[in-house]
């Protein structure tokens, strides 16, 4: 299995760094007992209760590529706090991923209560995709009675070999201020008559915002 370690600390003190560094023997130990991959180390300085860490964003990004399976913690409070721990472990289970903690040899156990929280979330955000998704065919298919021809968008069928996908960026940018995900947006660009997936729409969505941030 594909691993990404994941070692914090919550403040900056000099003190802090003898955590981080038995924090990151301890992972890499725990993942060579078991005969993981190692395909990322990630170490950061940043509170629990923080949401947007950019080490867990990075660790979230593999996962999201498919470039690793599951992360590795020491204990559950390194993978966050509060809300940030829930929200965090709903997003890890929408990518079908896992979290394992060394500290209690195994998969990272959740209270009853967090998980009748992450049974809801499920729900709800199930039913508000199909929603979308529900609204997203409407659409269509009002603008394919009015004479809307989706194939008509496909790009280079003329020309041999696979092209990289040029989809419409600033249509993706529009619908992720909407609060879509990325795979509701492919769903919307496979609408249109884009070969978009999940990973291409958020992989081109990144490109925009680090050209931005550039």
């Amino acid at each position: 299995m594909k691993v990404v370690l994941y070692a914090r600390v919550s403040t900056e003190r000099k003190e802090q760094e003898t955590s981080l560094v038995r924090q990151r023997e301890e992972l890499r130990q725990y993942a060579t007992q078991h005969g993981w991959q190692i395909v990322g180390e990630i170490e950061e300085k940043a509170s629990g209760f923080e949401m947007e860490r950019t080490g867990m964003i990075e660790a979230l990004d593999l996962l999201t590529n498919g470039e690793a399976e599951a992360i590795v913690v020491q204990d559950e409070t390194r993978l966050g706090r509060g809300n940030s721990k829930i929200a965090l472990l709903h997003q890890i289970r929408k990518l079908g991923a896992r979290v394992f903690a060394c500290d209690n040899d195994g998969e990272l156990q959740v209270t009853e209560m967090e998980g009748m929280v992450l049974e809801i979330l499920a729900i709800v955000e199930e039913y508000q995709r199909r929603l979308i998704n529900h609204k997203i065919s409407r659409g269509m298919q009002r603008a394919i009675a009015e004479g809307f021809r989706p194939e008509k968008n496909l790009k280079n069928l003329d020309q041999g070999g696979r092209k990289r996908n040029e989809l419409p960026i600033e249509e993706i940018v529009r619908l992720r201020a909407k609060k879509l995900t990325f795979e509701d947006i492919a769903v919307v660009l496979r609408g249109l008559g884009y070969e978009a997936s999940r990973a291409t729409v958020h992989r081109r969505y990144r490109e925009y915002v680090a050209e931005q941030e550039g």
